[in-house]
């Protein structure tokens, strides 16, 4: 097994080993990964922090030992929270880095970061005020910063960067935290999830307070949400019909 470290602000994760397949997701800086497969030019990957696998160009891979990766990973979660700052490398090079990217492995890396960081803490009243820091960042599918973020990639985003293990699709993370049987039972922090009509979950979004939601829909968003679904208070009409809520913390 090889172990590797994203040490670049970002890279694409792709479905398939070549440039023109999708990007289901993508690399912050300080991400670790496994490599569980090699082909001509590409590596796949299963990403540590929530297990998803896909393909990575071998041009952008930065290998590690199993004794660094186990020392990064064990340690405790520390993340950028700037929205966007620089990393200074060994050759005093600068490079962008966005919220939410993982400095532990800034001393294998010989990196240094002057910005703003944190440890987290598991509080559900600091993931409102999170959540609003990415308000109309665009919509991009397999997206995770603030130049492009799809629905669940905003939910698992919110919740990194407060120490709180999301998956990464949707209808993954309906699967994590207890159900709530009413809207009425749920709290600011809490994810409400939406099915099409064959029932498969298809979109998550993040609840506010006095029944408003912020989601990932052509851009970061907040909309109203009652037991029907989402109401688009531009158009006047429901876009996403609701399936469940779940408390996570």
């Amino acid at each position: 097994m090889e172990y590797g470290i994203c040490h670049l602000g970002m890279i694409p994760l792709r479905k398939e080993n070549n440039h023109r397949s999708e990007m289901v997701s993508q690399l912050l800086y300080g991400d670790c990964y496994k490599i569980i497969e090699k082909r001509k030019n590409w590596d796949k990957i299963r990403m540590e922090w929530d297990g998803y696998e896909g393909w990575i160009d071998q041009n952008q891979v930065y290998k590690t030992s199993k004794e660094s990766f186990d020392k990064i990973t064990n340690a405790h979660v520390m993340v950028s929270t700037d929205l966007v700052n620089y990393i200074t490398t060994q050759d005093n090079l600068l490079f962008p880095i966005l919220i939410g990217s993982d400095l532990r492995a800034m001393k294998t890396l010989k990196h240094q970061f002057e910005g703003e960081s944190h440890r987290p803490e598991k509080n559900k009243k600091i993931l409102t005020s999170t959540a609003y820091l990415f308000l109309n960042a665009p919509y991009l599918w397999g997206g995770r910063t603030l130049m492009g973020i799809d629905c669940s990639g905003f939910t698992q985003m919110v919740y990194k960067i407060n120490g709180i293990k999301l998956s990464r699709d949707a209808h993954q993370q309906a699967l994590q935290g207890q159900t709530l049987s009413f809207i009425e039972e749920s709290e600011a922090g809490d994810l409400a999830f939406f099915d099409d009509e064959e029932g498969n979950i298809k979109h998550v979004g993040f609840l506010l307070e006095n029944h408003h939601i912020i989601h990932a829909s052509g851009t970061v968003r907040i909309d109203r949400i009652d037991q029907s679904g989402i109401f688009n208070v531009e158009t006047q009409i429901h876009t996403h019909k609701l399936r469940f809520i779940k408390k996570l913390i």
